[in-house]
Order: C-alpha cells, then structure tokens, then sequence
C-alpha cells in the first residue's frame, strides 16, 4: 500500500474556480490536498485586516493545515485559487492510520512533512536574513513562472513589503 493507492482509494477530486477558497483561516480543514493543475495562494489574514502571502502552490506539490488536519484545531491561513484548479483531497487521518499499518505509507507521509519543513525553515531563513531585494531576486530565480501568474499585490504581500516598495525594486534589478 502507498499514498497513491490511497489516494484512489479515498481520495475525493474536486475542482475550484479562480476566487474560490479551499478552506479559509478560522475553520477546520482535515485534509492533505494534492494540486493537478491551477496555481493557490496560502495566505494569512491579521486581525487588522492585511493579507500576508504564505506561499503559491503549483500543480505537483501538496498542503494542507497540519494544525487543523492533524490537531483538530482551526486553519491559521486560508488557501484560495488564483485560478481554476483541479485537486485531490485525503482526510490526513487516512495517513494516519494507514501510517500505522504500512511502513511504505508511513514512509511517505515522513518524507512530505519532512519537505513542509524545509520548505518553512527556507522561508524563515528568507524572512530573517534576506533584504527584500534578495527575497525578491531569489523568487525571481526559482520561481519566475509565479512572478507572470501572480498579482503585484500578491508578490508584495508575499515579500513582506509594499506594492510601491516591490516596483522600486523592481526597477533597481531590471536595471542592475
């Protein structure tokens, strides 16, 4: 048994339009999405009102809320399309449980909190250490398919800074 046949097994596939969420910041979410096609945006919404761009998921890769899958506790982002999409969505118990059962699933499911985890700690090192100029050259580097997908609002929103802010950058990196 592995995730794959789980997924067949389990798995339900849903489709999203461009604007729709797929859980929201505040509610529960017990699943592990696995993206085929579109582009999400995982975002955070402060008290105040302002949006912080978590991530951007493309087709191929997977999210979930562990702390709402895994804890039984509210979603801390929201995720929503930013354009149609199509995905497959697994309760996180299902891995769980199967977890237990088969070594090759338990395996798997290790291997993508291991990815989730180094993924975050990238973003953290980013945050900590980068200038919004690095952040925004190493997006540029590894991710310029977003940078054409995306809105200016949300390439700001997930640099930290302002849309003014990223078009003086903008400007300096076409530049120098």
């Amino acid at each position: 048994m592995n995730i794959l046949e789980l997924l067949k097994i389990h798995g339900k596939e849903t489709k999203h339009r461009k604007g729709e969420h797929v859980f929201k910041q505040g509610e529960l979410s017990k699943f592990l999405y696995f993206i085929h096609s579109g582009l999400l945006k995982a975002y955070y919404m402060s008290a105040d009102g302002k949006e912080y761009v978590k991530s951007f998921i493309t087709a191929g890769n997977s999210i979930c809320s562990l702390t709402s899958a895994f804890a039984g506790k509210d979603c801390s982002f929201s995720l929503v399309c930013l354009e149609d999409s199509s995905l497959t969505r697994i309760p996180f118990s299902v891995l769980v449980e199967y977890g237990d059962k088969f070594h090759q699933v338990s395996r798997q499911v290790n291997d993508m909190l291991l990815e989730f985890s180094m993924k975050k700690e990238k973003r953290e090192y980013q945050f900590l250490c980068l200038s919004a100029e690095q952040r925004y050259r190493v997006l540029m580097e590894e991710q310029p398919e977003i940078l054409k997908q995306v809105t200016q609002i949300d390439i700001a929103g997930y640099l930290g800074i302002t849309p003014v802010a990223l078009s003086r950058i903008k400007k300096r990196t076409t530049v120098g």
